[in-house]
Formats: structure tokens, sequence, C-alpha cells
């Protein structure tokens, strides 16, 4: 199997990067909260550069656009470079992902759009989904990486960006659901009716989503809160999804919205868990009254 370079070990890179070793590549890893990231099984460099020489491929999950170019010119410009395609499953937003891309092709570095959804648990469980967008020869080059960080994937263009754009609205659909989830539920509850009753026929209705199906049965009704996706990164992504909007000139009105509420409960509890959104909401709530 061929040596994979992975930079970026937080809570998505870790399990990431854990999936390659399981699928027998040796891999070569860096973060720059240093070596204690670095899943069992893999060797740990220096630095990026150190990576860069090691690796055909590397791939990058990073938490913004501007680490994310920064790390891609490391690449680039390490001195006895091996790395000639670079795969980025970072969710960074349609304009950096071009920036990336271009950077890269100045150095004749093939570059993979790939962000993920499904969380760390999914990650973990082989279920994430990665969005991916490259050119034909990138596609094949590093579908066999690609295939061995999750069993599902879906490429969904050619151009950089365009999988960066499905990751937003996704991410702006999840948010829109468990804001939404987490009002009506508060007004439930606020009736007298029994949070976990009202999951069963919400599930079984036309009410159904994500959050009703997943995020609250697992993290919020046990009181868990622990999906490992910060609301600090939902607020980020979010706001990346209005940038993209205003630049085509498209619908905000429920966007702007969503946007306040996870920018203010950014604000409020700084790095908690995104599903920790709905104790934001009833606390509003009992505010507001």
């Amino acid at each position: 199997m061929p040596t994979v370079g992975f930079v970026g070990l937080g809570n998505m890179g870790g399990a990431l990067a854990a999936n390659l070793v399981q699928r027998g590549h040796r891999v070569v890893a860096y973060d720059s909260a240093g070596p204690a990231r670095t899943p069992s099984f893999a060797a740990t460099c220096k630095d990026v550069a150190e990576v860069a020489r090691t690796a055909r491929t590397v791939v990058l999950s990073l938490p913004d656009g501007h680490v994310s170019e920064k790390v891609a010119r490391e690449i680039a410009e390490a001195a006895g470079r091996r790395t000639t395609y670079v795969v980025d499953t970072s969710t960074v937003g349609v304009t950096a992902a071009r920036r990336v891309a271009d950077l890269l092709a100045e150095h004749g570095i093939g570059h993979a759009d790939a962000p993920v959804s499904g969380g760390v648990a999914g990650a973990r469980a082989r279920t994430l989904t990665i969005m991916y967008a490259a050119p034909d020869e990138v596609c094949a080059a590093v579908e066999p990486v690609l295939a061995d960080l999750s069993d599902r994937r879906r490429r969904v263009g050619e151009r950089p960006g365009m999988a960066q754009a499905l990751k937003l609205a996704n991410n702006f659909l999840s948010a829109t659901a468990l804001a939404a989830t987490s009002e009506a539920v508060a007004f439930g509850r606020a009736a007298g009716l029994d949070p976990a009753q009202m999951l069963d026929v919400l599930n079984a209705s036309s009410g159904r989503n994500g959050a009703t199906e997943d995020k609250f049965p697992r993290h919020v009704l046990t009181g868990h809160y622990d999906s490992g996706f910060a609301n600090s990164l939902m607020a980020k992504d979010v706001d990346l999804y209005l940038r993209a909007v205003a630049e085509q000139g498209g619908p905000d009105e429920v966007g702007t919205l969503i946007g306040a509420l996870w920018q203010r409960f950014a604000d409020a509890e700084p790095g908690a868990d995104f599903t920790r959104v709905h104790r934001f909401v009833e606390a509003t709530r009992r505010h507001d009254r």
C-alpha cells in the first residue's frame, strides 16, 4: 500500500487517518498541536514539509480556508517534495477551495476538493459521506485513498469549489433543522408533551429530519452533547454559506436568521458541542419571557 500523508489530526482528521492505517496504508502525519494526536501505527512528522517529502498523496483536515491555503503552500514549496496530489477534506468555502487549487496547480500538484459529512462517529463507522470534485486524472489517482477513508463517496463535479458548495448547502440545512427542532421541542415541552414521545411521532410524520432522527435521540435527550462538532465550526460554515450565496445574489432570508442564531450561540458558549443549541434556544425562550 502506498504511503499517505495526513495534516490535521483533530476529531475528524484523527478518525480519518486511523481509517487509512486500518486499511493497510503507511501513514505519515503532522498536527500543529504535537505528536500526541498521531493515531496508533502512524508515523509522526516534524512539520508539513516532511510530510510532503514522504507521501505522494496528502490528505488535509483543517479548520478553515486560511489554514488550508497556508498548508498547501508549505507542501508546494517543500524542498525535495514528493507530493503530487492533495485531498482537502476540510470545509473551507468555495472561494478558498479555488485559491488552494490554483496555488497547487502552479506547482504541478493535483487538488481534490473533498469535504465530508457525517460526524466523527460516521468517520469511525466508515459511513461518512465524502463529496468530491476534481478533474478525471486527479480522481483516478486519489480514488484508492478516498475509498480507504470511507465507504460512502460521491463525485459531484470537476471544478474546485463545487463540492464545497454542496457541503455548505448541507450544513446550512443541518443547522436549520437542528435549530428548528430545538424550538419545536421547547414549544412541546412547554405544552406538557414528553420530548421522547414527540420525537417518536415526528419521526413517523412529515416533520422528521436529521435532528429528530439522530441528533436529539443520541445527543440531546441523553444529555451527552458529544457529537464532536463545535458550535463555532457550525457558525463558520453557515457564514461561509451566506457569503457564497451573497456572491451569487441568491435568496438568504432564512439563512440570515439561522446564521445570526448560530453566531449568538457560538459567542455565548465558545467551543460548545453544536447539539447544545437546544439548551441555548430553551434558555433564550425563558429569558425572553
